[in-house]
């Protein structure tokens, strides 16, 4: 399959030739991908918002990313995991930085063995996406992706994509173990939340959910029973930020990730942010960037 004609979605939301080069990434179809640490820094050159489960390992160096506005830091040992549909935005990789990488797509995801309660488990991920892995718990990572990526790179092999489904499937159940050894102590160490820390948690929920088409603070106060002022001060107490400024950067991290990475014309893209039209779109984005959709595109 020709990865570069194939719809935007699954691993081709990923592999684009406009950052990076996809014969030096090992692909199955549209559905499983192994990066190497070259391929991973020329992807992030922007904001990118992707259709896949995204896990990757440091192995040495340094780095730094935002998974949706929400920034993390990457050092040896270290395991990110990041789900599909969040915006991921690299600050910055330190000159020796490597790593290794798995992409999955949600097609194959979604037909792995569901262990245990997925979906608390999301929720978990959202909020801590990343893990101090112990030595064996990294070498269980590292021999996966090398025998991952051999069997991808044996093009001839007639059941190749069975065998790599069947190892992906494995790695998984690996990954649950990993999940269930670091996930309880994590939760427990948090302090309780206060109610005013509970209510901008339970506000940033509904704005990943539904910054694309509501971008009014009344919105967001009667999702949450509240009174906009009410809303607008618990906000700014906690993170600092107020409502609109939440807003706003979700807003433009989305329009940076499809003008970055995306086939989409900037009608398209005013469309999909609900914008009245194309106009108020590039008025609204360079009056937060300095720069039209356009010129932002062409810089990239």
């Amino acid at each position: 399959m020709d990865i570069q004609n194939v719809p935007k979605i699954g691993i081709s939301s990923v592999v684009h030739s406009k950052h990076i080069d996809f014969k030096k990434i090992d692909v199955v179809d549209n559905d499983i991908a192994l990066f190497d640490t070259e391929s991973v820094i020329s992807l992030y050159n922007g904001p990118s918002k992707m259709e896949v489960l995204t896990i990757g390992l440091c192995l040495e160096g340094e780095g730094a990313f935002n998974i949706s506005l929400r920034e993390f830091h990457l050092s040896p040992g270290v395991m990110v995991v990041a789900l599909p549909n969040q915006i991921i935005e690299h600050r910055y990789f330190s000159p020796d930085y490597k790593g290794i990488f798995f992409a999955v797509s949600k097609n194959v995801f979604e037909t792995l063995p569901k262990m245990g309660n997925m979906l608390s488990l999301f929720f978990y991920l959202k909020d801590y996406p990343c893990f101090n892995l112990a030595p064996h718990e990294q070498e269980v990572v590292k021999e996966y992706h090398v025998f991952v990526r051999k069997r991808l790179r044996d093009k001839e092999g007639t059941y190749r994509r069975e065998v790599v489904l069947g190892l992906m499937q494995g790695f998984f159940f690996e990954l649950c173990n990993i999940f269930n050894n670091h996930a309880p102590a994590a939760a427990a160490s948090p302090k309780a939340k206060s109610r005013k820390e509970y209510i901008f948690e339970r506000f940033y929920e509904s704005l990943v959910e539904s910054y694309q088409s509501e971008r009014s603070v009344q919105f967001y106060a009667d999702q949450l029973c509240l009174t906009p002022k009410h809303l607008s001060g618990v906000v700014k107490e906690v993170s600092g930020k107020t409502v609109g400024e939440w807003i706003d950067e979700f807003v433009i991290l989305e329009a940076k990730a499809l003008l970055n990475s995306s086939s989409m014309n900037i009608q398209e893209i005013a469309d999909r942010l609900n914008f009245a039209n194309q106009s108020f779109f590039g008025k609204y984005f360079k009056h937060y960037t300095g720069m039209s959709p356009k010129e932002y595109r062409k810089s990239r």
